[in-house]
């Protein structure tokens, strides 16, 4: 924690080079994993990755430490910039071959796979196109794990009010997604 305030200092001022670097290591795997967990995709986590820590670079000469912890502001920043990327997915959606018309193994574990995966892609886009705000505390429960208490803190709310949300959604994704249960 000491060691990151000397790290963001040193690039507020003066444009250390060595200090972004240092700073970037301590985060991008955390940061890599919770992208990963959502877009699914190696090449896509690595490029979103990428360009939220531009983002972070770019923004850090505002950043104030007193009004939130920088992991906090880490997240803040990230949450923004997978829900940007997911509303360009899907404005930019091009139609595949149908599902019926794919051809799967007949290992049933594998079918159970890809309908698994087929069920979380569902549930993702139904998040997706849900409000803002509950968008943001969904992926940072489910994909960065975090508790309600650091959510709270991240999005600058009460805990209550994060909790409240979260349980909102999931009650529609329930109701949703019944059919699958």
């Amino acid at each position: 924690m000491e060691q990151e305030q000397k790290w963001i200092r040193q690039i507020q001022r003066k444009g250390s080079r060595e200090a972004a670097d240092c700073l970037i290591r301590a985060y991008y795997d955390e940061i890599y994993r919770f992208v990963y967990r959502q877009v699914g995709n190696k090449e896509d986590a690595m490029d979103l990755t990428q360009n939220i820590f531009v983002a972070v670079l770019r923004s850090l000469p505002g950043y104030q430490p007193r009004q939130a912890r920088f992991r906090t502001w880490l997240y803040a920043v990230a949450n923004n910039k997978i829900i940007d990327a997911r509303r360009k997915v899907q404005t930019a959606r091009i139609s595949a071959k149908p599902v019926e018309e794919l051809e799967f193994p007949a290992d049933d574990d594998f079918v159970s796979r890809i309908q698994d995966r087929m069920l979380l892609a569902q549930i993702e886009e139904y998040v997706s196109g849900q409000v803002l705000e509950q968008q943001k505390v969904f992926r940072l429960r489910v994909y960065a794990g975090q508790s309600f208490p650091e959510i709270a803190e991240t999005l600058g709310e009460r805990e209550a009010a994060v909790k409240a949300r979260y349980y909102r959604l999931i009650d529609k994704i329930r109701k949703e997604f019944s059919v699958y249960e």
